[in-house]
């Protein structure tokens, strides 16, 4: 290939000239006011044509939009995107993405600019830490909440009424609430989901592990224990979810639960295999039935579950058990020359 057929330097490559340049959400924003004021005009087909085709790219990029608030007197507008993902499976959903462009609205509107940053919040997180149907709820609702703000701004523009937009933002400001309370809702359900997966996987391994070892090589005082602690901590969990008082933290990610959720049967495992030796050790001793060795391992057992289901219970058990072994300093005799 000649030298005369190469770009000169600094200039784009051939292929990129005659590709249009993607269009932002503020130009594009930009394009359907130029639209709306060149309709009674000579123009007003040019600006059109202009403004949809500002949409094509715009779509091309971001995916189609699904929902959108164009303000008709400002330069401002809030819209919600819906772009197809590879799915690998019928049920992926598509990936929905908020955008706002409303600088030109709030500058006099301080409490419409916090509302509609609460929503731009709201969709952030909606996007990244909801999943299926939730994240489409509740992206749907803080768009919602966004057009109903920016039409209030949109609407004293041209009728000012103080008293009244306030009044207005205010009942959204109690809307938002109840979004942002269906967002922690749902997220802590996802979440609890995710470390369930995690504890159900540590606790099937442990327990796995732990049965072949038994039948392999013995040692039923040291395994036994060991699985009953990570059932234990697998039953306290279950019963904390369904009483409606286990929270998880979700801003964090999914392998990060995933993970706080596989540490839960190991801790349970560490600490039933700690009463264990604490038993075997005689640093505790346990009251049983019988005296037969059954009688002792079904205790055993016992005891070690509990340890997994409270940790609590299980470190002040072993802190008892260890000050009750200390030997106990024997006190002087007073003197009775004193």
């Amino acid at each position: 290939m000649s030298d005369a057929a190469l770009p000169a330097v600094g200039e784009p490559p051939i292929a990129a000239l005659g590709t249009p340049p993607p269009v932002t959400f503020p130009e594009l924003v930009y394009a359907h006011q130029r639209w709306r004021r060149s309709l009674r005009g000579p123009n007003g087909d040019a600006a059109e044509t202009a403004f949809h085709d500002a949409v094509a790219r715009f779509e091309e990029q971001h995916g189609r939009i699904v929902h959108a608030y164009w303000c008709s007197r400002i330069e401002s507008a809030v819209a919600l995107t819906e772009r197809p993902v590879a799915r690998l499976l019928r049920t992926a959903t598509p990936r929905l993405k908020f955008h706002r462009a409303s600088d030109w609205a709030t500058k006099g509107e301080p409490s419409a600019a916090a509302q509609l940053h609460r929503c731009d919040e709201l969709a952030i997180r909606a996007e990244h830490v909801l999943t299926g149907l939730r994240r489409r709820v509740c992206m749907q609702l803080a768009m919602t909440a966004a057009a109903h703000v920016l039409s209030l701004v949109d609407d004293r523009a041209a009728h000012p009424d103080e008293a009244h937009t306030k009044s207005a933002v205010e009942q959204e400001k109690a809307r938002l609430d109840e979004v942002e309370a269906y967002y922690r809702e749902a997220a802590n359900g996802q979440a609890q989901m995710v470390y369930f997966a995690g504890m159900a996987a540590a606790a099937a391994l442990l327990t796995g592990v732990g049965t072949l070892l038994w039948i392999a090589v013995g040692q039923r005082n040291v395994l036994g224990p060991l699985i009953a602690g990570a059932i234990g901590a697998v039953v306290s969990v279950l019963q904390r979810i369904n009483s409606g008082t286990f929270d998880v933290e979700y801003d964090v990610g999914r392998g990060y639960v995933f993970f706080l959720g596989a540490l839960r049967p190991a801790i349970g495992a560490v600490f039933g295999l700690a009463i264990s030796f604490a038993v075997t050790g005689g640093l505790l001793n346990l009251p049983t039935v019988g005296k037969g060795s059954e009688a002792k391992f079904a205790a055993l057992l016992v005891v070690t579950f509990f340890s997994g289901f409270s940790e609590r219970w299980a470190q002040d058990t072993i802190a008892a058990s260890v000050n009750g072994a200390k030997p106990k300093t024997p006190r002087s005799s007073p003197n009775p020359s004193a």
